[in-house]
C-alpha cells in the first residue's frame, strides 16, 4: 500500500472517531437542556438558580466533547 493513502485513511478513522465522540455530549446536552426548561416552567421562581446550574453542567458535559476531539490528535 501506498504511504500516502494509509495516511488519508487514518484521517478519515480520526474523523469517525470524533464524530463518535461527539454523540454523548449531544444527547448529554440535548437532556440538560430540556429538563431545565421542563423544571423552569414547574417552578419559575428557581430559574435564575436553575440556569446557573445548567451553565456549570455544560461546561462539563462541553469538556467532554473536547477531550473527544483532543483525543483523536493525540492517538494518531
Amino acid at each position: 500500500m501506498d504511504i500516502i493513502t494509509l495516511a488519508e485513511v487514518a484521517g478519515n478513522l480520526n474523523a469517525i472517531g470524533y464524530g463518535l465522540a461527539a454523540i454523548g455530549p449531544g444527547i448529554g446536552l440535548g437532556i440538560l437542556i430540556g429538563k431545565t426548561i421542563e423544571s423552569t416552567a414547574r417552578q419559575p421562581e428557581l430559574g435564575g438558580r436553575l440556569q446557573t446550574l445548567m451553565f456549570l453542567g455544560l461546561a462539563f458535559v462541553e469538556i467532554l466533547a473536547l477531550l473527544g476531539l483532543v483525543a483523536g490528535f493525540i492517538f494518531q
